[in-house]
C-alpha cells in the first residue's frame, strides 16, 4: 500500500520542505495531533491584516502530512481564515472524489490522488489544515486551546 501512496511526485513535494521550521516572531501557532497514527503538526503564522504573510511548520508525521504542510507554506500566502477553510474543504472533497481534480491554484495536490482509496489516511493530509485554522484562531485571540 505504501508504494501506491508514496509516489515520487509526493516524495519530491515533501522534500521541498518549504516553510519547515518555526517562525519567530509569530502571530499565531497551533499543534494538532492524530492519535491513530502519531502524526503531529505545529503550524505558525505571521499575518498582516488577517492574511497569511508567512508560514512555518514543525511536522513529525508521515510524508502525506509533510507534503500538505509544504503546500500550505507555498500556496497559502495571502489567504485569510475563510479562504483557508475553503481550501481545506476543497481538499477534503478532492480526497473523496479525486476525478474532480485538486483545488484551483493548488495543482500539486494531484500527488495526493492515491490517498482517496485509503480513507484512514485522509486525516494525514488534512491535519496541517486543522492546525492552520487553529493558528488563525490563536492569531486573532479566538481560541484559548491553540499553542
Amino acid at each position: 500500500m505504501s508504494d501506491l501512496l508514496y509516489q515520487k511526485s509526493l516524495l519530491r513535494l515533501a522534500a521541498r520542505a518549504t516553510g519547515a521550521g518555526r517562525l519567530d516572531p509569530r502571530d499565531g501557532s497551533a499543534t494538532q495531533s492524530n492519535p491513530l497514527c502519531g502524526d503531529r503538526v505545529t503550524l505558525d503564522l505571521r499575518c498582516r491584516d488577517g492574511r497569511i504573510e508567512a508560514v512555518g511548520h514543525d511536522v513529525r508525521a508521515c510524508v502525506l502530512c509533510q507534503a500538505s504542510a509544504v503546500l500550505i507554506a507555498e500556496r497559502g500566502l495571502g489567504l485569510n481564515r475563510e479562504d483557508a477553510r475553503q481550501v481545506a474543504e476543497a481538499v477534503r472533497q478532492f480526497l473523496a472524489r479525486p476525478a474532480a481534480g485538486p483545488p484551483t491554484g493548488w495543482d500539486d495536490f494531484a500527488a495526493m490522488a492515491p490517498v482517496a482509496d485509503v480513507p484512514s489516511r485522509h486525516r494525514c493530509v488534512l491535519l496541517p489544515f486543522e492546525a492552520l485554522d487553529r493558528a488563525f484562531a490563536a492569531a486573532d485571540g479566538s481560541d484559548e486551546a491553540a499553542t
